[in-house]
């Protein structure tokens, strides 16, 4: 079956429409795009049957296959399908409308549409449960983000974007009571993962942070240099060697995309850097690369404000042994690699023994206690998903603990090379004097 469906389409011409799969033989279908007909989308008839909806009112253009809705009043769209009450409540996970366009002004794919299901993704299996899905192409968010969206064809590329459907009036803001009253834990259901490797959830990780910075007296923008961990309101861990002096800091919190402004995004500036007393660069490792960023009141006694896309990570008071599976997040930009992705990424990494990272053929030596090592000694993109300065974060009964923080490596995914770290726990008490003062 699952070759049936991964070969369907491959030979099927859908001429002026696309090829969707289906649960019954032939497992698929064409998908017309009006006013184009079944079965193969290509005979075109505008106003036969009438394609506007809600009382609408269809009229034949100049053209064979041109036509014009006239919609009654309150509804809108190009088939009159979107309603005066057409609108999502809170993060939209509830909306079951029939906006199928983004904010760009795409066009959906539908959900089982072929093309998703050829790009290595299928909503109906990560979603399975979700009632929202179905063989349409309607806006939904199943994936708890925080609109309803869609997925598009972009220049022969599976992309993901919101649509273009309002936010119902009205709509109360989310309050939290306690602040950060607990620490490692994210929203519930927001596990950490990327869907298809196409986009990674929003508050899956909420003590990620984008650490920007720009020379000091520009007006010009921020730019990302590196990942940090949110560990207090005020308080953001990262490496050393991602400090410059002379350049002004910020933070940018919450958001999973650095080159849109995202609603829920927190932008705080940075009031002052601490680096380790004992970071060192040598030739071969960065000892002691930790530094912690204190940011700027901005609703005293509060920086950071916790909502379900910005927490805290709890600062390891657990042990994780060796072959324990963590998780590295970021946005790909390294000592070495020095251009990321836009789209915050996540991979899966296994801590590895001291006595293995420092064998002749891998670090040869050059790791002291202050760093470990994590990835897979076989090589591949693991180590680059993260950034310097970012977490590396392990999971034990539900809560989330910082345990490395990315500091350097040999190059990117290379065998034998796994990512090095800087060992959180070996810094405990220096940070804790740190947030004390």
């Amino acid at each position: 079956m699952c070759q049936t469906v991964k070969d369907v389409c491959k030979n099927v011409n859908c001429g002026h429409g696309s090829c969707v799969v289906t649960t019954a033989a032939p497992f698929y279908e064409c998908k017309c795009k009006h006013p184009y007909r079944p079965p193969n989308c290509r005979k075109a008839s505008p106003c036969r049957p009438n394609p506007c909806q809600n009382g609408g009112f269809c009229k034949k253009g100049p053209k064979r296959s041109s036509f014009q809705c006239s919609c009654l009043d309150g509804y809108s769209g190009k088939f009159c399908e979107v309603g005066p009450n057409d609108c999502y409540q809170e993060n939209g996970e509830s909306y079951l409308g029939m906006v199928s366009e983004t904010v760009e002004g795409e066009e959906c794919l539908d959900w089982n549409s072929y093309f998703i299901v050829q790009k290595g993704s299928d909503p109906f299996k990560e979603y399975a449960g979700f009632d929202g899905i179905g063989p349409h192409n309607y806006c939904r968010n199943p994936d708890g983000d925080d609109q309803p969206w869609c997925f598009v064809n972009k220049n022969k590329k599976l992309k993901w974007n919101y649509c273009k459907v309002r936010k119902c009036s009205g709509a109360k803001p989310e309050v939290s009571t306690a602040q950060f009253s607990q620490c490692g834990k994210p929203q519930p259901g927001r596990s950490a993962r990327i869907f298809g490797g196409k986009k990674s959830l929003p508050g899956a990780h909420p003590w990620q942070v984008s650490l920007q910075t720009r020379p000091k007296g520009s007006s010009g923008p921020f730019s990302h240099i590196c990942g940090g961990i949110l560990i207090e309101s005020c308080w953001v861990l990262t490496a050393a060697h991602c400090i410059k002096n002379g350049a002004e800091m910020q933070v940018v919190l919450g958001g999973v995309d650095i080159e849109k402004d995202e609603v829920y995004d927190q932008v705080i500036p940075v009031e002052k850097a601490i680096v380790h007393e004992e970071y060192k660069e040598s030739p071969f490792a960065l000892h002691n690369d930790v530094a912690m960023l204190q940011l700027k009141v901005t609703d005293k006694p509060y920086c950071a404000k916790e909502t379900r896309f910005v927490k805290t990570v709890c600062l390891p008071n657990v042990l994780f042994t060796n072959g324990t599976e963590c998780v590295i997040s970021g946005w790909g930009v390294t000592e070495t690699q020095k251009y990321g992705t836009n789209q915050l990424l996540d991979a899966r990494v296994l801590l590895i023994s001291q006595e293995k990272c420092n064998a002749p053929h891998v670090y040869g030596g050059s790791l002291d206690d202050s760093m470990f090592c994590a990835g897979n000694m076989r090589g591949g993109v693991d180590s680059c998903q993260g950034d310097s300065g970012g977490p590396l974060v392990c999971e034990r009964n539900g809560t989330h603990y910082v345990v490395g923080v990315v500091s350097w490596g040999d190059g990117c995914g290379k065998k034998y090379k796994p990512g090095v770290y800087a060992n959180v726990r070996r810094f405990i008490d220096w940070i804790a004097s740190h947030l004390i003062s």
